[in-house]
């Protein structure tokens, strides 16, 4: 479950306290991404079946500017797109290096 950013969504701490309903997970996740991303995230927020699913997603996924971009462009992920690496995608990963690294491999099989 590679999401559209290149973020794996099986190992998300939103989807893995989804599937457990876990309300302590969420509290943990809740805190753990306030201070990462400098946001107040609560924890009745930390909800997700997954980015490519037909629930509910995380309310930052929902929104997000890379996940529209490529349901525009029918795409499976960035790493398939003509216009690899915008400026959109670029910012992301340096929030989050892992999703890079996940769409340079997906690169590769394309």
């Amino acid at each position: 479950m590679i999401a559209y950013c290149g973020l794996n969504c099986k190992a998300c701490d939103a989807l893995l306290a989804t599937q457990a309903n876990d309300n302590a997970m969420r509290e943990k996740t809740a805190q753990k991404w306030s201070r990462l991303y400098g946001a107040a995230i609560r924890a009745d927020q930390i909800n997700c079946q997954g980015c490519k699913s037909d629930g509910q997603k995380f309310f930052h996924c929902a929104d997000c500017q890379i996940r529209s971009c490529c349901l525009s462009k029918n795409l499976p992920h960035c790493a398939a797109c003509d216009q690899y690496v915008c400026p959109t995608l670029a910012g992301f990963v340096k929030l989050a290096p892992e999703a890079g690294k996940a769409l340079e491999a997906l690169r590769e099989t394309v």
